[in-house]
């Protein structure tokens, strides 16, 4: 009780460095937050997208139909597969004839159909990776009956880029403002200490230790960082709003990552504190 009256003493005494310590951190996760909800969003696309990749196997026009049949048992027996659908050379001709209008002429005229037949594979949710997906078109490319497996590989692997650049990016930004956050923390306390250097002395002289001088400025600074946190979850919570009413609609950030912010903030300021009061009391003899 007597550290927390005294971490609510020491906020009456220096209302602006508080309030700038914790406008720095809540500054900073909300960086990473708006980050974190243009990065959950994209996730989400991306997912919805990559929910429709299909591996298509081209099959051998040879091909006997005892062994598409098999290999088509075969391939639904992988883990990563939901579902084989076979489509013959006559369901390709007809499907190509009907979404791609500018090519009916050219098919109309044509004695010999020159579409193959293909096994279009989907993937269960989860597993549209670019390694996974490769990992099966290789697979299935090594079957005698298959001629060419196609799958996007070079939009899949742009999607794979783009998801790490976002991580790479938000993880940066947050470093970096969180190490201001935690200077600006550091400089609050130090003054905080030097503030009360007479009355740490007298608290020395008759017995307190370091760590009961230590507790109310490190509670001080796990609060600063907490209501840093708060207000960066409800400066996100705003845009999110905003965006959503204004130009689309969108999901807001899973409970778990909110969490983790306010976490993430709370701790910046108890490590901060502590480091900069351990510190500091040294130089107070």
């Amino acid at each position: 009780m007597y550290a927390l009256r005294e971490a609510a003493t020491a906020f009456r005494r220096a209302p602006v460095l508080t309030g700038l310590s914790a406008a720095m951190i809540a500054l900073s996760l909300f960086v990473i937050g708006l980050f974190g909800l243009a990065a959950h969003n994209v996730r989400q696309a991306l997912e919805n997208v990559e929910s429709r990749v299909e591996v298509v196997a081209y099959l051998r026009d040879d091909a006997p139909e005892a062994s598409i049949q098999a290999a088509q048992e075969d391939i639904a027996r992988f883990r990563e597969v939901s579902a084989v659908r076979f489509i013959s050379r006559e369901e390709a001709f007809a499907v190509a004839r009907r979404e791609f209008d500018e090519l009916g002429s050219i098919f109309g005229s044509l004695e010999v159909n020159p579409l193959p037949a293909s096994l279009e594979i989907s993937l269960h949710q989860g597993q549209a990776d670019a390694s996974v997906i490769r990992g099966v078109a290789s697979r299935i490319g090594d079957m005698p009956i298959v001629e060419e497996v196609q799958f996007g590989e070079d939009w899949v692997d742009k999607v794979y880029v783009l998801r790490r650049i976002a991580g790479l990016a938000m993880l940066t930004l947050g470093l970096g403002f969180a190490a201001v956050a935690a200077l600006i923390i550091g400089a609050a306390i130090r003054m905080a200490v030097f503030a009360r250097k007479d009355e740490i002395v007298i608290m020395r002289l008759v017995g307190a230790t370091d760590a009961f001088i230590r507790r109310p400025f490190v509670i001080e600074g796990m609060i600063t960082g907490l209501i840093g946190a708060v207000l960066a979850v409800l400066g996100t919570w705003g845009v999110f709003r905003l965006l959503s009413n204004s130009v689309m609609e969108l999901t807001w950030i899973p409970a778990a990552w909110l969490l983790a912010g306010v976490a993430a903030g709370t701790v910046v300021g108890l490590l901060a504190s502590m480091v900069a009061v351990r510190r500091h009391l040294g130089e107070i003899v």
